[in-house]
């Protein structure tokens, strides 16, 4: 089950590619269906709190009409950085998938997720995940 939601959330990271934007992409699950799906769009908002997760939330927020998500789990292809992890403890998301480690923020997502009521378990389609980012820079940097 977790291999066929981290699947899709490589689906909107895929997006995120085709846009120029870092491939980091999320689904956001309640009682195994996805509720919302989210992929970075800084480039072309123009705005810095447009990470996939934020999209995610905010989707999940507006169809569950609660910003408690409660009983929510989230995909997605990279560790959350240190302000998405914020906004995941304000949703009270549950449990966190992702797939490669996030080597800015994982420190301190130890210590956040230490003193919140927050599963997290990395290394899901890890090859995958890091095969998008690896290539996507491999890409920016030849141009």
């Amino acid at each position: 089950m977790k291999e066929k939601f981290m699947n899709e959330a490589i689906k909107e990271a895929e997006k995120a590619i085709k846009l120029n934007e870092i491939p980091v992409g999320v689904v956001i699950v309640l009682n195994n269906k996805i509720i919302a799906r989210g992929y970075n769009q800084k480039e072309i908002s123009q705005n810095s709190l447009m990470h996939a997760e934020i999209i995610a939330i905010n989707k999940a927020c507006k169809k569950l009409k609660s910003w408690r998500l409660n009983d929510c789990k989230m995909y997605v292809t990279l560790e959350p950085c240190n302000m998405c992890m914020g906004a995941i403890v304000e949703s009270r998301i549950s449990k966190i998938y992702y797939g490669i480690d996030n080597l800015k923020s994982h420190k301190l997502n130890m210590k956040i997720i230490g003193n919140n009521n927050i599963d997290m378990e990395g290394g899901i389609l890890e090859k995958e995940c890091k095969t998008l980012l690896d290539d996507f820079f491999k890409n920016m940097r030849g141009k």
